[in-house]
């Protein structure tokens, strides 16, 4: 038998997902790898395994791999398309669900058409130690052809830091997004957002994420650079964020209080991988 798999994605951020509630056993990190490879595997941003809940009151729970293999604390896109599964699968049949994220519980619930998910990804943390960012004195910053680029470090469960451009389209997104990724003061690296604010209700975004490259589409991301240039003083409490592979919309009420991610969770294709 081979391993029945289901391709999907959120806003062009795309997922391989595998049901492992009745296998105890995590995939490899290399059988990871070669389902996530574009060319010679099925090909994703990142893998979701779907596995048994682990707390009271969740219906399941998920797991997040990225293309080298690595484990990941969370993922909006993937949070959505995880509960899109879930709920076609006959995991849950109401409108809302309790599902057990790598970093905690997260709420989703569906649109009674189907078209949208949204979910609950929890508060904010700018805390050095849930960045896992090393405060060495120097400025957080990062220097790219004379110019000073500041950024702001937030996690979501798992680390980013806000990067804000003028100019998305001609942002140096893969030279400072890899160099930044390197960056010693980063333990565990980071995913790095650069942001361009329209209004106080939409902001432009590309992210450049650890164990990926730059994605279509962030959810995790998307809720970082709101909570980040919210707390500047920069956006509003409901924002539009705009990305490659589409629109999300993130509403964050302020400090204390927990991220939505709103947008919508598509079906590809199902397979079966017979190496």
């Amino acid at each position: 038998m081979g391993l029945r798999f289901s391709k999907m994605h959120g806003a062009g951020n795309d997922f391989v997902l595998v049901d492992r509630r009745q296998e105890p056993a995590p995939l490899s990190p290399e059988l990871v790898r070669r389902l996530c490879d574009r060319r010679l595997g099925v090909g994703c941003d990142q893998l979701i395994t779907i596995e048994p809940p682990r707390s009271e009151g969740a219906a399941f729970a998920y797991g997040i791999w990225n293309q080298d293999g690595s484990p990941a604390g969370q993922c909006g896109n993937g949070a959505r398309c995880a509960v899109a599964w879930a709920r076609r699968a006959g995991v849950f049949t109401g409108p809302a669900v309790r599902a057990d994220s790598p970093s905690g519980m997260i709420e989703a619930s569906i649109d009674a058409d189907g078209s949208g998910i949204e979910v609950e990804l929890g508060c904010p943390d700018f805390a050095d130690a849930a960045v896992g960012f090393l405060d060495d004195g120097r400025p957080r910053e990062i220097e790219h052809e004379g110019q000073r680029l500041p950024f702001t470090c937030v996690s979501m469960g798992n680390p980013h830091a806000v990067v804000e451009v003028v100019g998305l389209d001609a942002a140096p997104v893969h030279e400072v997004g890899a160099r930044l990724q390197r960056d010693p003061r980063f333990a565990a690296g980071v995913n790095v957002g650069f942001a361009e604010v329209l209004d106080r209700r939409q902001l432009r975004l590309r992210v450049f994420e650890r164990g990926v490259g730059e994605t279509l589409a962030c959810g995790s991301g998307a809720c970082a650079a709101v909570a980040a240039l919210r707390r500047a003083g920069r956006l509003d409490a409901r924002v539009t964020v705009r990305l490659p592979g589409g629109a999300l919309e993130v509403t964050w009420p302020g400090e204390g209080r927990p991220v939505r991610l709103r947008g919508p969770a598509t079906f590809v294709f199902e397979g079966e991988w017979c190496e």
